[in-house]
């Protein structure tokens, strides 16, 4: 009695429930996916963080991650602030990317790397990082220095 009243009120019944558990199967996919991507880009950046001299730990934290990867490219500490232009509709987006791929060529650049390679960390940055932090590229940060001075 009780089942037949609960499947009227909810009108769970099998049919009803496959759906769902597939739904839900497949959220759960998608979490355990994203879970993985984002443990592989903890490990590259923790690999690039340590090989510019920072502490690996520095990964973990946010928005002090994003300070010291600043250091990294040798930015001024306002520099920071510029990506919070995401906030606004429609050029937001459009100056972020402008702004990661400037910092993006400035972190090729600081290990050695050309400007293609930059370019590819900005738009491939899931092939390119780890090359970055796993292959045999040292940090120099004096070359940006040369760059700023000329």
């Amino acid at each position: 009695m009780i089942p037949n009243m609960l499947e009227s009120i909810f009108l769970v019944t099998p049919q009803t429930l496959e759906p769902l558990s597939l739904l839900v199967g497949g959220m759960i996919a998608a979490l355990a996916m994203a879970g993985l991507v984002s443990l592989f880009f903890v490990i590259v950046w923790w690999g690039i963080f340590s090989k510019a001299g920072r502490p690996g730990w520095a990964v973990l934290i946010p928005l002090y991650n994003f300070y010291v990867y600043t250091q990294i490219v040798q930015r001024p500490k306002w520099w920071m602030l510029l990506y919070l232009t995401i906030l606004i509709p429609v050029a937001g987006p459009v100056m972020v990317f402008l702004l990661s791929l400037l910092d993006s060529l400035r972190l090729a650049k600081a290990f050695g790397k050309s400007a293609g390679f930059g370019v590819g960390i900005a738009l491939l940055n899931i092939i390119f990082l780890p090359i970055l932090a796993f292959g045999n590229a040292l940090y120099d940060g004096t070359s940006l220095n040369k760059e700023d001075q000329q």
